[in-house]
């Protein structure tokens, strides 16, 4: 729930209503909403458009994007994420 959580501190710092950055997305606020809590994965071309929209970074947010995706990965499996997650550092360098 990085990006969401990060998403959200945006849209405070900035003003912006759920249903404003829905609009911008083209999607309806509850989605939106998923998605700032973290139930729902945005797509990248979704993090793009919000980067945009913020005029931050947006390897930032996809990194956060990205980093979401490896949690949800190994989630569950408390005896080896940290195993894993190292092998996996090692491979890409």
């Amino acid at each position: 729930m990085l990006l969401g959580e990060r998403i959200k501190e945006l849209r405070d710092e900035h003003g912006v209503l759920q249903r404003q950055l829905a609009a911008v997305l083209e999607i309806d606020t509850p989605m939106f909403s998923k998605i700032e809590r973290g139930d729902r994965r945005a797509k990248r071309t979704q993090v793009i458009q919000l980067a945009e929209y913020f005029k931050v970074d947006k390897n930032e947010l996809l990194t956060l994007w990205l980093a979401d995706k490896v949690l949800d990965a190994v989630e569950d499996e408390d005896e080896l994420k940290h195993d894993a997650i190292e092998v996996a550092r090692k491979r890409i360098g």
